[in-house]
């Protein structure tokens, strides 16, 4: 009889991306760094793509930091008209791209116009199933760590279990990701679902956000099936 703890992976159920290097792509390019975000949401719509294709259920990706706050204001502001265009072309096709979506993240300083298309999205979406899209806006995980516990001392909680914690999340019906890909040879989490990551696997490449495309996001999950999960056994 095989004891061994071992799981031999196939298809990941959920799949979290750091993705990194847009600024980057436009300074080689000589462009102003928001083309670089645009190109960036077209590496989005290909990733989509190509993790329903693949059979992923769940995608989570982290469009805007706690810590991005620090950028030029120019850029921000960039960045969120990006984010209400995606919101809306979401919202107003939603039964076309099957996409639920979720965010990951506090709702302070988000501008309000950001916040009505993201609801309106969050609503329109919420039916379909091909594939649930977690944007991890304004996430950062030491401040979603500490939300959690602060809502359980409101609860009136003397004491805590992981379970407790884990279902005081953001997102607490997701599952954790089982793996974590990070763009652009960056080799850190970086805030990024540091509770969820507990055992997750990673996978490192220097290619650059705008350039991934389904091919890059296969070679992660050719990898990925090449692992073994011990779970801290042996």
């Amino acid at each position: 009889i095989n004891m061994s703890k071992e799981i031999q992976n196939t298809t990941p159920r959920h799949v979290a991306i750091i993705m990194d290097g847009n600024g980057r792509w436009a300074k080689e390019r000589r462009f102003p760094r928001l083309a670089g975000h645009r190109a960036g949401a077209n590496a989005v719509e290909r990733t989509i793509k190509a993790a329903k294709q693949a059979g992923v259920e769940f995608l989570t990706l982290y469009a805007f930091s706690t810590e991005n706050w620090s950028r030029p204001q120019d850029e921000i502001d960039g960045l969120f008209k990006l984010l209400e265009q995606t919101l809306d072309r979401y919202a107003k096709d939603a039964a076309k791209h099957g996409v639920k979506l979720l965010i990951s993240g506090s709702r302070e300083k988000l501008p309000p116009a950001v916040l009505e298309k993201i609801n309106k999205a969050i609503t329109s979406t919420a039916q379909n199933t091909a594939l649930t899209l977690n944007l991890a806006l304004n996430y950062g995980a030491r401040q979603e760590i500490t939300q959690a516990v602060n809502t359980l001392l409101k609860q009136g909680k003397t004491a805590v279990s992981m379970e407790d914690i884990s279902a005081a999340l953001y997102q607490p019906a997701l599952p954790d990701p089982e793996l974590i890909i990070r763009t652009s040879g960056e080799e850190r989490l970086s805030n990024f679902l540091l509770w969820q990551a507990a055992y997750s696997e990673f996978y490192f490449t220097p290619v650059l956000w705008p350039d991934f495309d389904e091919n890059e996001f296969n070679k992660a999950l050719t990898e990925y099936s090449h692992r073994t999960r011990r779970f801290g056994g042996i």
